[in-house]
This record gives C-alpha cells, structure tokens and sequence, in this order.
C-alpha cells in the first residue's frame, strides 16, 4: 500500500474561500469562534465549531452540537459551498508568515491521503502523548461527517526531485491566494490533476521517504486511524482499498518548517523569597541579570527568565544535561528537571494548576505583561527545538514531554477536505 494517495476533495468556490477558511478547532474557544465567524455564513468554523450556532453556553461537547455538525456540514454542500473534484488529484498549500514581504519565507505542504495502517505500524510517527477525551472528541466528528474536515500537518525528510516538482507547480498561478484577516499570514492552494505528476509523486513517496512524521495534529492522527480501523472491523467485505483506509494530511519537508518556542508562567516561588529562589536556580546555571530589557534566548541550552521586573540569562552548566539523549538534550527537559521539579515543586507539566504555558507566536512581552500584572510571579522562556530534535525522538519512540512544539504557521480549515466514501 503506498505511503500517500490522491483523493477526490470537496473545495470551496474561489469567490468565498477566503470566507469559508477558517483557523483550526482548537485554536479558539467557543466564544472566539462565534466572534470570529459573526456576519460570516461562509465560516467553516460552523462544521468545526457548531456549538456557536447553538446558545451560549452550550457544552460544545452535548449531542446537539454534534447534530448541528451535520446540519452544518450538509448545508455547506447543499449550497454549493463546498464542491467535489470529480478525479483524485493532489494538492499544495503553501503558507507565509509574511506574505507582503519580497524576501517571505514560504512553506510548501503537499496535500494527500496518509495510509491509517501506518500510523498504526508507526511508518507515521509521533512525538506526543494523546488524551483520550480529545481523541474521542475527534473521532466523533469523523465519524458523523463521514470525512476528515482538517487536515493534519506532517513533514518528511526532504527530498530533492519533490521539491523539483513541487517547483514546478508552485510557479504558476494559484487556484487560491489570499492573506487572511485574523493574522496576515498569506495561504496559497494549486491542484495537480497531471496523472503522471501525481504517479511520480507517489512512487517518490514510496521510495525515498521512509517515514512521516506528525508536526500538529496529533489527536486528529490518532482520531482518523481509529475510525478507519473500527469501519475496517464492520465492513464483512473490507478490501484495504475502501477510502476510511485513508486521511487527509498536509506534508512539508522537514527543511523548511518553523518551530517556534513554546513558554512557561509560574504563579509562585515554591515559598522562597526572591533571593532564595535565585540563588537555588545559580546552583544548576550561570545566571546574568540583563537588566529590563527583554532578553530572548539565543542557543541551546540557553534560556531566559523574568522575575521581579529583570531578565536574567540563564545558560546551563555543564553536567546537568545529556546531550547523547533524545530527551535529556531538550531545553524544555533541562528546565523542568532543574528548575520546575527541582526547585518549584512542579512534579507534573499535565495537571500542575501553579504553571501556564505560551506559545512563542505572542512573544515574550506576553511572559513580561502575566508576570508584571501579578497573576504569574516568574516567566521562561525557552530556546525553540530543532526539526532535528523532533525527528530523532520520534524515532526512538521517545515522546517529548508537554507543550514542547509550536508550530507556525497553522494549517487553515476548509480549502479541502476528504470524505471516507
């Protein structure tokens, strides 16, 4: 069975898919969303986030959401929203941080079907812990849309002959170009219905990429394998060739993502002063008050932290870190065991009520702002991991402990999606 396959997608019209695209279901709450989608009928957040067509408060996790799911789902195709490609074809979505700017950096994601026995025999492979509440919550909505709505985000080693074709396809117009609102990130869709194209990409896949792994999406991964292996168990005549055997990822070689640091807040000190606390961090790192200007780690190894109005470097010392382990070389892993347990008391990241966590995309003036209002009493900040970092501890079957990546740009919802039939 080949690593990637083609798919029928269904597609918004050109004149509304800036309307119809959406940012992903977890990105917001319930009520972001609502505020996000008023006045817009178009929004595919009304598949994705149905509760804010229901009253506010409305758990989005009841039974009537799940029931608007359809309606809206339904509706979005009987309009005309949302329109099936009448081949299977491959996609590329390629995505910019800043679109407007002559030297932006793009992404470029081809979009195809993964194959869900391999995320099952690990040819798809992980870095994170899934919840089971979460996946559950997934698999619900495949189940009753009968289709994977969002995609998820893989990458693959790169390879140079399918960034050749890749170019090829990228410089002519795009079927959708548009920067979206919300953030000014730029999002660009082609279709590939060349059959032999397509053809060469699959063997590619087959041959000179050994594994996939998953950069965002996780529970989305996990949520489409199950549901393809529960409607493989209830099919008496399954062949392996049904189209649940499959869903829909956005792949992207692994030279050319971008992850971004990832933070922590902490509420208190543990019960230290200000003075015993430092001095407890100066036995596992070199600390340097850099004064009140924000200080942004520049290596590994280095982090930065903001406590009382200052920000000090702190650059571990030798010794208290393995660099020959998947793990013990992560910041995040050096932080934890020698600050967050060690000194804090915080023994679990997953439950832990005493610390918060921020994506690097708001920057660290957003460490500065929780600490300075008095809600946190100390912030760090973090050197990003590396691509690197990731595939290796994907590869040992290691899993990176919580709130490690944050990828950007994220993927949006609704420039194609894969129904299971």
């Amino acid at each position: 069975m080949s690593i990637i396959k083609p798919f029928k997608g269904f597609r918004p019209p050109v004149d509304i898919v800036e309307k119809l695209a959406s940012r992903p279901y977890d990105v917001l709450n319930s009520e972001e969303a609502r505020v996000e989608c008023e006045g817009n009928p178009y929004s595919l957040l009304h598949v994705t986030k149905a509760e804010i067509d229901l009253p506010a408060g409305t758990d989005e996790h009841s039974p009537e959401v799940y029931l608007q799911v359809v309606k809206n789902y339904n509706k979005f195709k009987d309009l005309g929203w949302l329109v099936k490609d009448e081949e299977e074809k491959l996609y590329i979505y390629a995505q910019s941080m800043n679109p407007t700017d002559a030297n932006a950096k793009w992404q470029y994601g081809i979009v195809a079907c993964a194959y869900s026995e391999d995320y099952v025999n690990k040819v798809i492979k992980k870095h994170e812990l899934t919840r089971k509440d979460k996946e559950e919550d997934r698999m619900k909505h495949v189940r009753i849309t009968n289709a994977n709505v969002e995609p998820v985000f893989f990458a693959y080693p790169a390879v140079a002959r399918i960034d050749e074709i890749v170019a090829s396809v990228t410089a002519k117009k795009p079927i959708y170009d548009f920067i979206a609102k919300e953030d000014g990130f730029g999002h660009r869709f082609w279709v590939i219905d060349d059959k032999a194209m397509i053809a060469e990409l699959v063997e590619l896949f087959d041959k000179k990429v050994p594994a996939m792994y998953i950069a965002d999406g996780h529970h989305r991964s996990a949520a489409a394998a199950l549901v393809g292996q529960e409607k493989k168990e209830q099919n008496p005549h399954h062949t392996g060739k049904e189209e649940y055997n499959y869903f829909m990822t956005v792949i992207f070689p692994d030279n050319q993502l971008n992850v971004i640091d990832y933070n922590r807040v902490v509420k208190d000190l543990n019960g230290l002063t200000k003075e015993q606390f430092i001095k407890a961090v100066g036995e596992s790192y070199e600390l340097t008050d850099m004064g009140t200007d924000i200080y942004k780690p520049a290596k590994l190894h280095e982090h930065s932290m903001y406590l009382d109005g200052h920000w000090y470097k702190m650059t571990a010392k030798p010794g208290t870190y393995n660099d020959n382990d998947p793990i013990g070389v992560l910041d995040v892993t050096i932080l934890s065991n020698l600050v967050l347990d060690k000194v804090l008391g915080i023994k679990d990241l997953r439950t832990d009520k005493r610390i918060d966590f921020v994506g690097g995309i708001r920057g660290l003036g957003e460490l500065k702002r929780r600490v300075d209002s008095g809600e946190m009493k100390v912030a760090f900040a973090l050197y990003p991991v590396s691509m690197k970092q990731i595939i290796d501890i994907a590869d040992t079957g290691n899993i990176m402990p919580p709130k490690t990546t944050w990828f950007e740009p994220k993927l949006r919802s609704g420039l194609v999606i894969h129904e299971l039939c």
